[in-house]
């Protein structure tokens, strides 16, 4: 049951913690430890960075997405 919800959340997510923990190659349980445990002592502010990273990273995917496409044709 544990493992299908860590499997929704890891599907579903922005990716935010897998992404700084592939950058900075850190373990990624303990980057997801670090925004629970500060968000409780932050009253959520990293939250808020954490949906605006993950918001920049989509965009940034997209537009990835639609360079390599137009590069493709060339």
């Amino acid at each position: 049951m544990l493992q299908r919800i860590i499997t929704f959340f890891e599907r579903y997510s922005f990716g935010v913690c897998t992404y700084l923990g592939e950058r900075f190659n850190i373990s990624i349980s303990k980057i997801r430890l670090f925004f629970i445990y500060s968000s409780f002592l932050a009253v959520g502010f990293p939250l808020i960075f954490y949906f605006f990273a993950g918001i920049v990273l989509d965009i940034r995917k997209y537009v990835k997405r639609k360079h390599t496409r137009v590069t493709d044709l060339f």
